[in-house]
């Protein structure tokens, strides 16, 4: 059956929340499966995805501010990019890992260990509305090769492309009860937490994530938290305005401005005056051909207060809040504007400026969201900021677009979140280390109660390991001999 047929004919654990809790036993065969097996279900799932592009594309809400090639670049080719990313290193991040006897302590001789990634069991994935396919399908692809099971809620309008999703899993193989899709509702993400989840990868608002982390507090069940961003560009003197200006042109009209990396404050490093204006005068220019996008009721309140906070601190405001909303952008901003730490998914842009490379960092740092930073400029200066500031992800002479790599972690600092989505770090989120330890040879005088005779032993054996000096820690060798002579005599 094809996938444009599959997407209203969903399976039963896609209808109701209580049958929709996956089977442990289940998750239980399926992580006992080679991981060559597994990632051949998802080898077979990215084929079936790529033939479905058009169904995936025309499930995504039309409310969304994109056009079909934005969804097919920001939503469909990351998703089927970070799937082969998953079957050409997932075997080889997810193998057990034998220390061998580098780096055992001398006193630890005869122990064998290594460690293992288990799975974690059932994984939650609470999704976003504003990337509904390729945010929350990489998490559940990586859950799955690492031998989950999972229940995927969607974002607001994100349930019909997440039922093609399980419906080209399937298809694929993926056997029956290691993925569930539930409805849209914040309760159906409680009932699945309360009916017991192993983990829960969340992205959202930092008020949702507040929310949330409440509610897993109380059966200390774990969580990565993707959040909300207030994101710098830093523009340092050697950047090319031209090339910063279509930058910020992008990151405005992406998805209407809905996207936690979009850029919301511009930093200005050492700019004189007239570099200043000129620099206004092309952003301005730039931004008013974008298309306009609407934003609701909530969105337009929360704006008109920003503008007006501005406004009261000296902000000189260019544009204002209408039905087809523009970017609007605000120059003269200062860091005590809520507009400079505002998690807002709307086009607003403040402009500060710093002195100095240090004021450009304090400038950052003020704001409590570190999701990423983009800085233009020489690249070795770029490079030394980038060292400095507190943020998950830097980009140097670009914007966005890098995070998208397959193999590189997404991660927010601050109240922008914790933990990794994406990458190897992502996928390692999906298990536990568990470390399996073997006692060579039949010995067990380490099971021997100990007596005051044994502190000169243990003297010797911290002398001869940790001791400053050579004498020092040949002094300790003999004393751990000594102390053996005797024992050996008893």
């Amino acid at each position: 059956m094809p996938i444009s047929e599959l997407k209203e004919c969903e399976a039963p654990q896609d209808r109701d929340m209580v049958t929709a809790m996956v089977e442990r036993s289940s998750q239980k065969e399926w992580a006992s499966r080679a991981i060559a097996d597994r990632l051949a279900v998802l080898k077979r799932a990215r084929h079936i995805l790529a033939e479905s592009m058009v169904d995936l594309c025309d499930a995504i809400s039309p409310e969304l501010a994109r056009n079909v090639a934005d969804t097919r670049v920001a939503e469909v080719l990351p998703l089927l990019e970070a799937c082969r990313f998953l079957e050409r290193e997932a075997a080889r991040t997810l193998a057990p890992k034998k220390l061998g006897r580098k780096g055992l302590p001398f006193w630890l001789a005869g122990i064998s260990s290594e460690v293992r990634r288990a799975p974690m069991g059932h994984v939650l994935v609470i999704a976003p509305s504003n990337y509904p396919l390729f945010l929350p399908g990489v998490q559940v692809l990586q859950a799955l090769a690492a031998g989950n099971s999972v229940t995927w809620k969607p974002g607001r309008g994100g349930r019909p492309v997440a039922s093609i999703f399980a419906a080209a899993m399937r298809e694929a193989g993926l056997p029956a009860g290691l993925l569930a899709v539930t409805d849209e509702s914040v309760a159906a993400a409680q009932q699945a937490i309360a009916a017991g989840v192993d983990k829960v990868f969340f992205t959202g608002s930092a008020a949702s994530g507040r929310a949330l982390l409440k509610q897993l507090a109380e059966t200390l069940t774990p969580c990565v938290a993707e959040l909300s961003g207030c994101d710098a560009v830093f523009v340092l003197p050697s950047a090319d305005l031209s090339r910063v200006v279509k930058a910020l042109a992008f990151g405005m009209r992406l998805n209407g401005s809905a996207t936690c990396m979009a850029p919301r404050r511009v930093i200005l490093v050492g700019t004189d005056e007239q570099r200043r204006k000129r620099f206004i005068e092309m952003l301005l220019s730039a931004l008013d051909w974008i298309k306009g996008v609407p934003l609701s009721e909530s969105v337009q309140r929360e704006l008109h207060m920003l503008l007006e906070d501005a406004r009261l601190f000296g902000g000189r405001v260019h544009g204002k809040v209408e039905a087809a909303q523009q970017p609007i952008v605000i120059a003269d901003a200062t860091p005590e504007m809520l507009a400079t730490r505002a998690d807002i998914f709307a086009p607003v842009l403040t402009i500060m400026e710093a002195r100095d490379t240090p004021e450009a960092i304090a400038l950052h740092e003020a704001c409590p969201y570190a999701l990423t930073a983009s800085i233009f400029g020489d690249e070795d200066e770029a490079r030394g900021i980038a060292a400095e500031v507190t943020t998950g992800t830097v980009t140097i002479n670009d914007l966005i677009v890098p995070t998208v790599d397959p193999r590189v972690p997404f991660c927010g600092r601050k109240g922008s979140g914790f933990g990794a989505t994406r990458g190897a770090e992502g996928l390692l989120e999906m298990t536990a280390a568990k470390v399996i330890s073997v006692r060579l040879g039949k010995s067990t005088r380490h099971f021997d109660a100990t007596t005051a005779d044994h502190e000169e032993l243990f003297d010797g054996v911290i002398a001869a390991s940790h001791r400053a000096r050579w004498r020092e820690r040949i002094a300790g060798f003999r004393q751990i001999v000594s102390a053996a002579r005797r024992f050996s005599g008893k």
